[in-house]
């Protein structure tokens, strides 16, 4: 019962942390703060204040995408949910050896058994192209929008603020 207390506080302020970072939708695509950067340095300054600015945003971003991802890729669903299953199952019904005739059932033969099937259903649901792909689409999402979008009024005062 203290673990579940324990893991719920962290998650309460992992949410409290993460949701007071949020930004309005409105001020998040704000259209008329879009511009083209005049060269690489503005670029990077750009993207240096607004990656920290929209951070709780640009991590909702990433977890839809993470979601998308696989939403789309059924099979990355099932092998995951089948070896994560797998190892509950195992732990739950069977942690004593089972005698079948004159075979004895281990939990270690369980779990050989589960990986001789989950492994390689995993590695055909390509679960690294599906990383790679949250990564890439949510690097040129999350670059895109920080280089393009100007910095607010406050991102002047921020030095100021930082100084004091």
């Amino acid at each position: 019962m203290e673990a579940f207390l324990r893991v719920s506080e962290t998650l309460k302020s992992f949410r409290e942390a993460r949701l007071s970072a949020l930004r309005g939708p409105t001020e998040f695509f704000d259209h008329h703060r879009i511009s083209r950067p005049a060269d690489l340095t503005q670029a990077t300054s750009r993207i240096s204040y607004n990656t920290r600015y929209f951070s709780g945003n640009y991590g909702i971003i990433v977890a839809m995408l993470a979601v998308y991802a696989f939403l789309t890729n059924p099979l990355l669903l099932i092998a995951l949910g089948f070896l994560v299953g797998g190892f509950a199952a195992i732990n739950k019904w069977a942690p004593d050896p089972v005698q079948f005739g004159d075979h004895t059932v281990t939990q270690k033969h369980l779990y050989i058994g589960l990986f001789v099937i989950g492994i390689p259903l995993l590695w055909i649901s390509s679960p690294i192209s599906t990383l790679f792909w949250i990564v890439g689409a949510s690097g040129i999402l999350i670059l895109g929008h920080a280089s393009l979008m100007e910095p607010g009024i406050e991102s002047e005062y921020a030095s100021v603020q930082d100084s004091v």
